[in-house]
């Protein structure tokens, strides 16, 4: 499994545990239990939302490479280079998309 996939399976499970956790706390009046479930809770999203922001920046390096690419392609008039370089540029745009 990939490293940011796997930090944002962890941060969802954490964040679920947190959830319970307060939730529990909650219902049996322990407050203290709550707050540490509260910050599980968060500490869960923060590893989510930190697992996407490096899934974003990887899409937007291979949107600029597949561009360059393309860009290049086109100059020297080679096709395969520049279906290439689009299709590297479109995944990287799907890779951003998928990571908001």
């Amino acid at each position: 499994m990939e490293k940011n996939s796997k930090n944002r399976v962890e941060g969802a499970a954490k964040e679920l545990g947190g959830k319970i956790e307060k939730t529990v706390g909650k219902a049996i009046g322990n407050e203290q239990m709550e707050a540490e479930g509260r910050a599980k809770e968060l500490g869960g999203q923060a590893k989510q939302a930190a697992a996407k922001a490096s899934e974003r920046v990887k899409g937007k390096a291979e949107e600029i490479v597949g561009s360059v690419k393309g860009g290049v392609g086109k100059l020297i008039d080679n096709e395969q280079m520049q279906a290439e370089g689009k299709a590297t540029e479109l995944l990287g745009k799907a890779r951003q998309a998928g990571n908001r």
